[in-house]
């Protein structure tokens, strides 16, 4: 790999299946950023295992928190342009350029082309001999491919969301930049200047064919920096693609959309925080769902619920220390605290919700860490930790007799718990009978009966059928509307809402009724191959990425797959040109809205392809 031929995933930027791989080659002009800020589409993602950083498409890293993802961030120009801080690596004359990931990892190539040359620059959050480093390591290597091109880079750390203000020491290993309890020292190789000031570094060079330069960023916070040298770093990224290609190769997934779902399955790795093997939501904090309403939260913590998608969808790859890292964590967890909707990536309960005051992206704030829905009842939270656990056990694992008596008494709690009101899926604050909120609970007891059947949970099965029979009945006979052919979001309203689709995968219907349902929910709250998450929203923010995936899953789980594949074709157009996809997309722009990378989106878009490949 010494001699940069490693496999690109295409060169270009034009996208044919969602994974960032192209048709052609051509290059394109950066797009402008706006007021300072770069579209939200523009970003594709670095990460080591604890962070993970954004890379806009000119170049900028605009979002980098050191050295976890929870962490204050002082690299933040996502959410405060003009003092968030960022770091820049780009040709200082105007370029055109193209990127692609290098395929099956998360290392990122760029090449810059200018009236004078060509250059590529690649972009590795590296890992060590022994996996993870315990520090964060983010390098970028230079080539000069032909003719020359002059490159300029900075360092310039911010005000951690406006509570902080940096520092730059001068050092016998040259610059180090301190920012509220974070250390990061900089390296360089190869032939560039280096100019320190007061708040940041800088430096030029000139890329010439046949040319290498490295810009290395070394961080920890509050313990000491171990400083590589920069020729180990350099190999390091060599390194850390091979390590990338040895995960994607443990895993198939065949059938037309194999490079959408190898592309999703990296970014939800992305998201696993292995220190403690807590899986994240997303990436971000605070980027706006809406840009007229303030919609903007915090996914920085790990969910029940899009813990137990992304088991289901790994355990389907067959893949073994993730499936066990997370689920362990969750028990933990669940053991430690009770039944949360979500938990602290250290698997602490969250704090209350603190406002930055800062910005937000392109003015859209507020900007939060923490989040309010921690305390919520939601009752699908039972059928994910049940289900979860289910499919562990049909793998051929086993469950121990603790974890044993957890589920039982989940299960025993969703029993009578299913004829509470509760906030539902969406996390809302008007309290109602949810459909799917009765049909998580439905789900809990049907997985604990064979859980217990198959002698891995103690109880009564029979006791929990029964009551499962209830659920069913009960939502037939009152959440279903003839007139508006389709799943009602509660029996109190005509509301729709997508997450029922989710219950055709659960098994709860793949019949006649959900295949009405599907079309109900895209005349309804669909715009193209989009959809709203229920009734109203269409107006209130964007459309909700994960809801079309999961349409497409249930629409082939009703045996329409001619219709699901032609829907998914439609939603794969929208992605990145790096096959990344955010929490939402404006369906009348195509813009991106949300935090990003978003697991969710992720999640279902795998979950759809295995549906699609059900047929074959």
């Amino acid at each position: 790999m010494a001699d940069g031929s490693q496999t690109i995933d295409g060169d270009a930027t034009t996208r044919t299946d969602g994974s960032g791989h192209a048709a052609d080659d051509d290059f394109r002009d950066p797009v402008p950023r706006t007021e300072g800020y770069a579209d939200l589409r523009s970003y594709a993602a670095l990460g080591d295992g604890r962070t993970v950083a954004l890379v806009a498409a000119d170049g900028r890293i605009d979002w980098f928190p050191v050295p976890d993802l929870d962490t204050t961030p002082v690299f933040a120009s996502l959410l405060d342009a003009d003092d968030g801080g960022f770091i820049e690596l780009a040709p200082t004359v105007p370029y055109r350029m193209r990127r692609r990931y290098v395929r099956g990892t998360n290392v990122l190539v760029t090449t810059y082309e200018t009236d004078t040359g060509r250059a590529r620059v690649t972009q590795s959050m590296n890992v060590g001999l022994a996996g993870r480093l315990p520090w964060s390591e983010l390098a970028c290597r230079i080539e000069g491919l032909h003719g020359s091109i002059p490159m300029g880079w900075s360092v310039e750390p911010g005000t951690a969301l406006g509570t902080a203000s940096p520092w730059v020491e001068r050092t016998h290993v040259g610059p180090v930049l301190h920012d509220d309890g974070v250390t990061i020292a900089v390296q360089t190789l190869g032939d560039m200047t280096l100019e320190t000031h007061e708040q940041a570094c800088r430096g030029e060079f000139t890329a010439e064919e046949g040319s290498r330069h490295l810009v290395v960023l070394s961080g920890t916070s509050g313990e000491p920096v171990f400083l590589p040298g920069p020729e180990d770093v350099d190999r390091g990224i060599d390194r850390s693609i091979d390590r990338w290609q040895a995960w994607t190769h443990e895993f198939h997934c065949d059938g037309s959309w194999g490079k959408a779902v190898q592309r999703s399955a990296l970014a939800l790795k992305l998201l696993l925080h292995e220190p403690t093997g807590a899986i994240a939501a997303a990436a971000t904090t605070s980027l706006p769902e809406s840009l007229t309403t303030p919609k903007n939260w915090d996914y920085r913590y790990s969910w029940v619920r899009d813990t137990a998608y992304t088991l289901d969808a790994w355990i389907g790859f067959g893949l073994r220390e993730e499936v066990h890292s997370a689920l362990s964590w969750t028990l933990r967890t669940l053991r430690e605290h009770g039944m949360h909707v979500f938990f602290g990536l250290d698997g602490s309960i969250p704090a209350e919700p603190h406002v930055f005051d800062v910005p937000g992206w392109r003015g859209h704030g507020p900007v939060v860490a923490g989040n309010r829905a921690h305390d919520q009842l939601q009752l699908g939270v039972y059928g994910d930790i049940l289900a979860v656990a289910r499919g562990y056990v049909d793998a051929g694992n086993l469950l121990d007799a603790e974890t044993g008596r957890l589920l039982a008494a989940v299960a025993d709690e969703a029993a009578d718990a299913w004829h509470r009101r509760d906030s539902g899926m969406w996390e809302l604050p008007e309290l109602h009978h949810y459909t799917t909120s009765k049909l998580g609970c439905w789900q809990a007891l049907t997985c604990a009966a064979h859980l217990a059947e198959l002698g891995q949970i103690p109880g009564s099965s029979d006791r929990w059928s029964a009551e499962a029979d209830r659920i069913r009945t009960w939502v037939e006979d009152n959440c279903w509307s003839e007139s508006r052919g389709a799943y009602l979001m509660h029996p109190d309203s005509d509301a729709l809402d997508t997450s029922i689709l989710l219950h055709a995968r659960s098994g709860f219907d793949t019949g006649e009724r959900m295949s009405r349902t599907i079309d109900a929910l895209r005349a309804d709250l669909g715009s193209g191959p989009l959809l709203h998450r229920y009734s109203g929203m269409a107006q209130e923010e964007g459309a909700f990425v994960a809801c079309s995936f999961w349409g497409i899953a249930a629409m082939a789980l009703v045996g329409r797959f001619e219709e699901a594949e032609q829907w998914m074709t439609s939603m794969l157009a929208l992605a990145n040109d790096v096959g990344i996809w955010p929490e939402m997309i404006d369906s009348a722009t195509g813009a991106f809205l949300g935090n990003v990378p978003q697991a969710l989106s992720h999640l279902a878009l795998v979950q759809a392809a295995l549906a699609l490949n059900e047929r074959h």
